[in-house]
């Protein structure tokens, strides 16, 4: 069928009807978008020493830039979301996505950190838009078995797009200085829309847009706050992230500026550190073929923990470099393993309101894990401790909301996703 004619085929899941080439396309392209907010935040993590300087910056101002972009793409998500649900998914993203290069733009002609600020909470507005509107429109699109595998192709994505980033960023800056980071990002912006206007059809047809219980914004948040299920696997994404952007937010100064590292050399560990990533999240998608998601939280989320505590003590007790970057290496594994877990579990019950949940989803995420940024650096960078605190407590919250909100022994395989599609589990 066209990529660019509008999906109305009366299937289960319309997405039976794409060929595989076209399901192919559909990767890339839907990729590209969510990979668009942790390109927007990560990017310039290597630069963060430069930035500090060039701007008279303190490193805590410094660190709140990432807070104002996570902050911004929490908010964005929440109006985002449920407009797309009312009307289509591509009008949203491609306004949200020119408000991103235009602050992309911002950015990069900034004078002060003040500008800075700004700028990037409307960076991060704008950058919601690509992840939301992927994400809803692979649930617009798939169930079942199709829907554990797309959404572990762009969980692939989601993890690995934040370690990518600085690598990235480290080897861009050979070629520019920081400012020029930002107009990569806008250039970023400008491709992945018009590849979406170009390939990607309109994935919700009107006729869909108006589901009898779930047409109101106030009906679609109900319906999803209303699943407990869903509550608690946003929470624990929320958790995860926040352990893995203080793992970002800190990584850049601690491997810098106490284990000397020069930006290359932290790209390249950032670049070890992703293949772990990538294997586990694709590793995933197999395992929830026989075992229900929560249930491989319970084995991922204690082990993502213990990394974290095991990380601080090594650096407490001056083990060396070797030690911190095993518990880094484990800890974004086990998270690779995990979101695509997560995603499959909040986003597969509410096919009636796929923008409104993966909205939902997001600013959880991005909101919790923009609290953690600036609350680790209150506590210094001049040592790997509060990194591996911060990893270690998230995650020790997150598998208690696991076991007493979730409770992943009731859980079983989803196999078709359309038996839930309009509520809870």
């Amino acid at each position: 069928m066209a990529l660019t004619s509008p999906i109305n085929v009366v299937l289960a899941h319309p997405g039976d009807a794409l060929s595989r080439g076209s399901r192919v396309v559909y990767i890339v392209v839907l990729g590209l978008l969510v990979g668009l907010g942790p390109f927007t935040i990560d990017l310039y993590l290597p630069a963060f020493p430069v930035v500090a300087e060039e701007l008279r910056a303190n490193e805590a101002a410094i660190q709140l830039t990432l807070t104002a972009t996570m902050v911004g793409f929490g908010l964005g998500q929440l109006i985002i979301g449920p407009w797309s649900d009312k009307v289509g998914r591509k009008l949203p993203l491609i306004l949200a996505t020119a408000i991103h290069v235009v602050a992309s733009l911002g950015v990069a002609l900034a004078p002060t950190i003040e500008w800075v600020l700004v700028a990037r909470v409307f960076q991060g507005i704008g950058a919601a838009g690509g992840g939301v509107v992927a994400m809803a429109t692979v649930r617009d699109l798939f169930g079942g078995q199709p829907l554990v595998r797309m959404l572990s192709r762009l969980a692939l994505v989601t993890s690995l797009a934040p370690i990518l980033a600085p690598v990235i960023g480290s080897q861009l800056l050979v070629l520019v200085d920081w400012r020029g980071l930002f107009f990569s990002l806008a250039g970023y912006g400008v491709v992945v829309v018009l590849l979406a206007v170009l390939l990607i059809a309109e994935t919700l047809p009107p006729e869909r847009r108006r589901v009898k219980g779930h047409s109101t914004v106030g009906q679609r948040y109900r319906a999803v706050l209303s699943d407990r299920v869903f509550v608690g696997v946003a929470l624990i994404a929320g958790l995860m992230f926040s352990g893995l952007f203080a793992y970002l937010s800190s990584s850049s100064f601690v491997f810098q500026e106490v284990y000397g590292f020069t930006a290359q050399e932290y790209g390249i560990l950032f670049a070890v550190n992703s293949i772990g990533l990538a294997v586990s999240s694709q590793v995933a998608s197999r395992l929830m073929r026989r075992f229900a998601p929560p249930k491989i939280l319970a084995i991922s989320l204690p082990i993502m923990a213990v990394a974290g505590f095991t990380a601080a003590l090594t650096a407490s007790l001056d083990l060396g470099l070797a030690p911190l970057v095993a518990c880094t290496f484990v800890f974004l594994s086990c998270a690779g393993l995990s979101f695509p877990c997560i995603q499959v579990t909040a986003l597969a019950p509410h096919g009636a309101e796929a923008g409104t949940a993966a909205a939902l989803l997001g600013a959880i995420n991005f909101g919790l894990a923009s609290v953690a940024a600036p609350v680790v650096g209150a506590f210094g960078t001049e040592s790997a401790i509060p990194m591996g605190l911060a990893m270690g407590i998230t995650l020790t919250v997150a598998l208690a909301l696991l076991w007493i909100v979730v409770r992943p022994l009731r859980s079983t395989v989803i196999a078709d996703t359309d038996a839930h599609a309009g509520g809870g589990h």
